[in-house]
């Protein structure tokens, strides 16, 4: 058995074109995806940098006392979230605004009030701005009117306020959205065993290639021999894939999670969907292997285009319209291992991934095993 096991791991591995497709061909795709994106590595950095927002502040009357404390508010704002532009005259403010040079205008007097050109991220964070120094300034008159005893404690608790909240994202990391192009990538990786299982499928028929013919003549029991392909096929593609994350977490430096032992779980059902696929493919029919080679790239880049590979936004669009097709497409189902791994810890999603990719293999399994039986030969 073992002397088996290792002359058909050397048989497979001296294949170069499938092992172009099944290893090589990722990687090479992965470093021009991270040349196209720049760096977008996914790890947390504890903090992030906000943008100040570019405004003008126009002085109309600060006779009242309402105004000068809505200004002494917006110097407090500045630096920490406005860049106070300066402008004085309301032709050159409505100027910079119509040009998008400043995304608001505020009027310091009697009632403040804020001028904006469009709706969006910035302007919506400046009308909340003003609405919070109106509602404290409500709130100030009103207990000044009704409590006036309890003005300076008030005060007090105002300005002892201190941010309570860090804006993070899901499992404490920042996500650029072009990291799903590389879930997607080593999830096509993945199934790219196919071309690995499909060139095994041959070895084994008889009326395609020599060494079928050689092996189905052989005393070993045939299912001993599908076995050892299974077996050397399984580890070789698993090492292929674990060199793509190797690459992809250490050169890329590109976070594929910190559960080394999930990730090691989902790469290795990676590395058993795309061979059962491979093998499923290579036995059903007596097609040439031009004709296998072909449905083998159409079983990996259809699947890898809807998970996201060419377009990142595909998935959640399918998961929109047709959330069914994610869950049969094996693709789908790994870029989402990968991302309940690298972004979202979510153990119930996780699980039912793996389960469904076990699930596939099992199905795929059977479906060869059916195929295999079924081959008979008149004469070899």
């Amino acid at each position: 058995m073992l002397h088996l096991f290792k002359y058909r791991f050397l048989q497979i591995i001296r294949d170069y074109s499938a092992m172009f497709w099944a290893l090589a061909f990722p990687i090479i795709l992965g470093t021009l995806f991270y040349l196209s994106f720049g760096h977008v590595g996914l790890e947390a950095t504890g903090d992030s940098a906000w943008d100040v927002i570019k405004v003008a502040v126009l002085r109309e009357d600060t006779s009242s006392e309402n105004a000068r404390a809505f200004e002494s508010y917006l110097a407090m704002m500045e630096e920490e979230m406005l860049d106070i532009q300066d402008i004085s005259k309301e032709t050159e403010a409505l100027d910079a605004l119509n040009e998008e040079e400043i995304a608001g205008i505020y009027y310091i007097r009697e009632e403040p009030s804020l001028t904006v050109a469009k709706n969006g991220l910035n302007e919506s964070i400046l009308t909340s701005l003003l609405e919070s120094y109106n509602q404290n300034a409500a709130m100030f008159r009103k207990i000044a009117m009704t409590h006036p005893e309890n003005l300076p404690n008030a005060v007090a608790a105002l300005e002892d306020y201190r941010q309570t909240t860090e804006a993070v994202s899901l499992a404490g990391k920042d996500l650029n959205p072009d990291v799903q192009y590389f879930f997607a990538l080593v999830a096509y990786a993945c199934l790219s065993g196919i071309f690995l299982g499909v060139k095994s499928s041959l070895d084994g028929q008889a009326n395609l290639t020599a060494l079928g013919a050689r092996r189905s003549i052989t005393p070993t029991h045939k299912l001993t021999l599908v076995l050892v392909d299974m077996g050397v096929l399984f580890v070789i593609h698993f090492f292929n894939i674990l060199i793509l994350c190797l690459y992809v977490t250490r050169v890329l430096e590109i976070s594929l999670g910190d559960d080394l032992g999930a990730l090691l779980l989902v790469d290795f059902m990676g590395s058993m969907i795309g061979v059962c696929m491979g093998i499923a493919i290579g036995c059903l029919t007596r097609m040439s292997l031009g004709m296998k080679m072909g449905i083998s790239v159409l079983f990996t880049l259809f699947p890898g285009f809807l998970a996201g590979l060419m377009f990142g936004n595909m998935k959640n669009i399918i998961e929109l319209r047709c959330p069914i097709i994610n869950r049969i497409n094996p693709a789908a189902v790994l870029s989402d291992a990968f991302y309940c791994l690298g972004i979202y810890n979510d153990t119930e999603r996780f699980t039912r991934c793996l389960l469904i990719l076990a699930l596939m293999c099992v199905c795929l399994l059977t479906v060869a095993f059916l195929g295999i039986r079924r081959e008979r030969y008149d004469s070899i």
